[in-house]
Parts: structure tokens; C-alpha cells; sequence
């Protein structure tokens, strides 16, 4: 259950109607794939409760101006956990600022000025906030005016964009969604998560930046924050029992784990029939899945060999990787 000082407040809006600006047709759709995903952690429990969503769908559905900015200043108005604003639509800028463009928009720079979002976002209380931009040109948030090349940020402020500010966002080739809100959507449904689940703004943006390798638009990613929040909790790619039994398999960090052929289960007919081969032994095959499995997760390497198969049967051994030395500190800790 979320108390009033750990509330995560979000604001989700999506504008594919516009009255004088050229329609969209992805934005609505990648608003609302947004609330899904963050509404709930992926164990079922509450994350951002009842997040305030926008959407500009028709001439009877519109995100005027005066809404957004309203919209904005009351997601900001409080101390709350977190605040996170995710915008899909028309952007533009020009020498004076960003702009978000609204529904009611005559003119692409008559829209919400990022510099007024920045403002708002900068003198909030909230502990944490994220400010997350699928529209062409979004990388302006949070420049300088005087100097595009320098940005401000107050402390807990974090800024990620699907463009820079001179590029487009692009949609996926089928349409109906933006690209860079596709690929934040399956960041946070467990695509960024680290090991325990969490799923940080900077592991979000490392996913899309690598991710968008062959596309002309790069992400932007500013941030002014002592430590990452979780943006949403996923399922961990290994289980907490097993992550804990780390210091079991490993007494120490640079302990060496000696393997054999009885680690290895698999055998063919000729490997089971030359007696110079160990049996598969049940308690090491047990161990050794395990081992695997810290293996998959960049935990654990095999010793001169490029795979833990291959260091059972040479009789080699495994590792802890540099990951895996930081994990069994924490475990050793009681931290996990």
C-alpha cells in the first residue's frame, strides 16, 4: 500500500488531435501503453496510483494549452516520492525555447514552453522529477537559454528524451506507436531491469540508446540526482534464493569454484561408456545449473574457457565477475 509521503504521481498525456497542426496517429496509443505498464508493478502490487492521464482524440477530446500547463503545475505542486511526466505529440523549437504542442495549437510555437515545464519541475518539492518526452525536437528541455550547449537541472530533476533537440521522433515502420516510446515501454516491462527487477531511468535510457542503433534518432538523457529511483519493479531475471546462495557457491569474492565432468549432465553414448569419464554426479549437476544460471546474468565466467560446458569437462573452474563480486558483497551484507 502507498502512503501519502511515498506517493508516485504521474501525468500521462497523448495528442494525436490537432486543430490547425498536422494529426498524429501513434501518440494516443503510446500515452495509454504508458499507464499501463507503469500503473502496476509486475508482481500486481500499486506503483504510480491513478496517474492523471491526457488525451487528445477528436475535436470532442482535446488538450487545449491552458490544461497542460495546469495539468503540470499540480503533478509538481507537492512533496511527493515521485513525479513523472511523459508527453507523446508535435514538438517544435526555435530560437527562442521548446515547445510541446497542444491540440488547441495555431502555430507549432504556440504550445506549452519546455522552459515553463523546466520551471515548474525545477522549483518542485517532489523528491524525484522525471520528465520523459516522445516529440520531434524534445532533446531542448532543460538547455540553457543563453547557452543551448549547457543545461540546468535542480537537484532530483531528470530529463529523458526520445530525440535531440534538431532531430524528429520517428514511429515504428508499421505505425501506430512511436519508436522510442515502444522501446520504454519494454524497458520498463523488465528489458532494463537489473538484477533485483528495479527498472531506473538510466537503465531505461541505456536500453533505448542501444537499442536505436539503427535509427537516425538518439534518445537524450540529462539527470541531477545523487541515486536513481525505481521507475517500476519487474520480474528479476534470477530469483532472490538463488542471487543469496551466491556466498554459498563463492566463501569469498575471488574464490575460484573448481569444476569436472560429473559437473556436466549431458552425456552421449560413447562419453557414457568410456570409464575414464565420470558419471554425471546429481548433487554437482544440481550446483552446476545454478553456477549457469549466475553465468546468464553476468555473475560468474568460466576460467580460460569461453563457456561453463567446456570448463567442466576440461576440468577448469568458474568466477565471479566484477557484477558478481558487487551482488556478493550485498548478499554478504544482508542487504539482499
Amino acid at each position: 500500500m502507498l502512503t501519502e509521503d511515498t506517493m508516485r504521481k504521474a501525468l500521462i498525456v497523448g495528442v494525436d488531435y490537432y486543430a490547425k497542426l498536422p494529426r498524429l496517429s501513434g501518440c494516443v496509443n503510446d500515452a495509454n501503453a504508458v499507464r499501463s505498464v507503469i500503473e502496476r508493478h509486475a508482481d500486481g502490487t500499486l506503483n504510480f496510483v491513478n496517474p492523471d492521464v491526457l488525451l487528445g482524440t477528436s475535436a470532442a477530446e482535446v488538450v487545449t494549452k491552458r490544461r497542460l500547463k495546469q495539468s503540470v503545475e499540480e503533478l509538481f505542486a507537492d512533496d511527493s516520492e515521485i513525479a513523472l511526466f511523459y508527453f507523446a505529440g508535435h514538438g517544435h523549437v526555435e530560437t527562442t525555447g521548446g515547445y510541446l504542442c497542444t491540440s488547441d495549437a495555431e502555430a507549432a510555437d504556440d504550445g506549452l514552453a519546455l522552459s515553463e515545464v523546466m520551471t515548474l519541475a525545477n522549483k518542485s518539492e517532489a523528491q524525484n522529477k522525471v520528465i520523459i518526452l516522445d516529440s520531434c525536437h524534445s532533446g531542448e528541455a532543460g538547455n540553457d537559454p543563453i547557452d543551448r550547449n549547457m543545461s540546468e537541472l535542480a537537484q532530483g530533476v531528470t530529463i529523458l528524451t526520445a530525440s535531440t533537440s534538431s532531430q524528429y521522433a520517428l514511429e515504428v515502420p508499421s505505425g501506430g506507436a512511436g519508436v522510442f516510446t515502444t522501446l520504454l515501454v519494454d524497458a520498463l516491462n523488465g528489458a532494463a531491469a537489473n538484477l533485483m527487477g528495479d527498472v531506473t531511468p538510466g537503465s531505461v535510457y541505456a536500453h533505448i540508446d542501444q537499442s536505436l542503433g539503427p535509427w537516425t534518432q538518439r534518445p537524450v538523457f540529462k539527470t541531477n540526482v545523487k541515486k536513481f529511483i525505481s521507475l517500476r519493479r519487474a520480474e528479476p531475471p534470477i530469483s532472490f534464493a538463488t542471487l543469496r546462495a551466491l556466498t554459498a557457491h563463492f566463501p569469498k569474492p575471488d574464490h575460484r569454484f573448481q569444476l569436472d565432468p560429473s559437473y556436466e549432465p549431458e552425456r552421449t553414448p560413447e562419453q557414457a561408456a568410456d570409464p575414464a569419464i565420470p558419471a554425471p554426479d546429481p548433487a554437482h549437476t544440481k550446483v552446476f545449473a545454478i553456477l549457469q544460471e549466475y553465468a546468464r546474468v553476468n555473475l560468474v565466467r568460466p576460467v580460460n574457457e569461453k563457456h561453463m560446458f567446456h570448463a567442466a569437462w576440461h576440468s577448469e573452474s568458474c568466477e565471479l565477475t566484477v557484477v558478481g563480486q558487487h551482488y556478493w558483497n550485498l548478499v554478504d551484507k544482508r542487504l539482499i
